[in-house]
């Protein structure tokens, strides 16, 4: 046998090996929670870009601000406080649907249907839900786009958390309370790893989805393909 079979032999053994361990880590799963953002489609179509685009405008006019100061806004009240909503409405009382509606109306176009992702999510046992800090209205408009509308048993978006946004353990709470998940039977697929944290120590399977894998204890799995890690789980 050539070095180069006994390599690719050795590729497929490893490869089948790790697929068995994932399929074995979420063999209790019944509750699947998913992200929207970045993760149920990748970042390659740049949708934040829109958004982050609308979100500066937004604070410059509510706030009477120039351009330079409104991202700074945006960018330090998402850290400091999740999303950078809830900055704006714990610092400055903002009414939160207007600003919901402003920021997700955004162009779609670079969103393509993924049939293969479509199968894998409808091949999942138990129950599907979507939570994004985002509304949920967008959230229906872009898994349209994907070709993922039919797909989940819900739809939750910061407005059904009472705008508390991820990652604050309350928010995941109210949320996990009304689609019926079960944190002992869930795993949650999330881009940003700081929302995996609350799943985790809720006892969730957690996946961190993104071009660069992370390294945290509260992150299971790091993947950068979607579909292809359904796949295993399958």
């Amino acid at each position: 046998m050539s070095k180069i079979a006994k390599a690719r032999i050795d590729s497929a053994l490893c490869f089948a090996y790790g697929s068995l361990m994932v399929k074995r880590a979420f063999s209790h799963v019944r509750h699947w929670v998913f992200d929207l953002d970045n993760t149920l489609y990748h970042p390659s179509a740049r949708l934040f870009d829109q958004i982050e685009v609308k979100m500066t405008s937004y604070v410059m006019e509510e706030l009477g601000v120039d351009a330079a100061e409104a991202d700074r806004l945006r960018s330090s009240y998402w850290r400091d406080h999740g999303t950078t909503l809830a900055g704006l409405m714990r610092e400055h009382d903002m009414d939160p649907l207007p600003y919901l509606e402003a920021v997700h109306d955004i162009s779609l176009d670079h969103l393509e249907e993924d049939r293969e992702l479509a199968a894998r999510i409808k091949d999942l046992p138990g129950k599907r839900i979507v939570y994004t800090n985002g509304s949920a209205p967008y959230a229906e408009r872009v898994l349209a786009a994907r070709g993922l509308s039919g797909l989940f048993d819900g739809i939750y978006g910061v407005e059904d958390a009472g705008f508390r946004p991820k990652p604050e353990r309350e928010a995941f709470d109210i949320i996990f309370g009304k689609a019926g998940i079960e944190a002992s039977s869930a795993a949650m697929f999330e881009d940003d790893p700081r929302n995996l944290a609350a799943p985790h120590a809720m006892g969730m399977r957690t996946v961190h989805v993104a071009p660069d894998p992370h390294e945290d204890d509260h992150v299971h799995y790091s993947t950068d393909d979607l579909s292809g890690f359904l796949a295993k789980v399958l």
